[in-house]
């Protein structure tokens, strides 16, 4: 059981609406606000500890490195093998796969996270790295991607190892397919996953998460909030949380949401206005 909100809650909340709209808005602080949010924890001391884990990992790595081979091959030696930062199936069934601060413990997680992992590593120590949202799959790119012949993906989930020819032209023809000649592990066009679609992503999956559990509303209606502080979301979101808070038993909140969210589509949607109008007013009626 959660505890209730409090002024913890309300600090996690104002830190992660201010890092998202930052100029430049820090992947593993907003990955880490995440975690302390699903965790209930404070977020001094914690941030703070786990920024220093990913600055410790960073300083392992070897001077030197050129090349994006290289960095991959680096990558992989020390998170995948030496740390032990990999995933398996059954760690799509925890929500702590998806908490940065879990999976900075265990050093298992989903693919995004471990690769939230590989990039602000890889990033503090001076590698030109990003994420790659793949279809079905997320990886880590490596290189130049606008240039093909300078790209390579890595598959942290797979400990780091580096995607094959083979493996990039099976991919959906939607991406551009190989040149001829190109080496192994290069990808054209992979372009970069900007920090606030990963954060985006990762709260899906929690949403996802939450939704196959119908007893954990709680975690599915934090979820949907951090998704509402982010500058970009769809407006959908404000009547998944007032379904939310119907579920919860707070039918008076969850209605007047519901209306609130109506008078927003009437204008483009009547039907469906008038439609969640009806469920806001079968809400209230469960109060009698």
């Amino acid at each position: 059981m959660r505890p209730e909100p409090g002024p913890e809650h309300a600090e996690r909340r104002r830190q992660f609406a201010e890092e998202a709209r930052a100029e430049k808005p820090d992947l593993a602080t907003l990955c880490l606000l995440v975690g302390a949010e699903g965790e209930a924890a404070p977020v001094g001391a914690g941030l703070d500890a786990a920024q220093a884990e990913l600055d410790r990992l960073a300083g392992l790595l070897p001077y030197g490195l050129s090349g994006t081979r290289a960095w991959a091959a680096a990558l992989a030696e020390l998170l995948g093998a030496r740390c032990g930062f990999h995933g398996t199936p059954v760690d799509y069934e925890r929500l702590e796969s998806s908490l940065l601060p879990a999976v900075l413990r265990r050093r298992r997680g989903l693919p995004i996270l471990l690769s939230v992992v590989w990039i602000e590593v890889a990033r503090r120590a001076g590698a030109r790295v990003y994420g790659v949202a793949l279809p079905g799959h997320f990886v880590v790119g490596f290189g130049d991607p606008g240039t093909a012949g300078e790209q390579v993906l890595a598959d942290p989930f797979a400990a780091g190892r580096i995607l094959t020819r083979e493996e990039t032209d099976r991919l959906p023809a939607d991406r551009t397919g190989p040149s001829a000649g190109q080496a192994p592990g290069l990808l054209p066009a992979a372009a970069p996953a900007a920090p606030l679609d990963i954060v985006q992503r990762v709260l899906n999956n929690i949403r996802a998460w939450a939704a196959a559990r119908p007893e954990r509303t709680d975690v599915a209606l934090w979820a949907v909030e951090l998704s509402l502080l982010l500058p970009a979301h769809p407006a959908r979101l404000r009547y998944d949380r007032a379904q939310l808070l119907v579920q919860r038993g707070e039918f008076l909140r969850g209605a007047a949401e519901m209306e609130e969210y109506a008078r927003v589509v009437a204008a483009v949607e009547p039907a469906t206005a008038e439609a969640i109008q009806r469920r806001a007013r079968a809400a209230r009626a469960r109060l009698n």
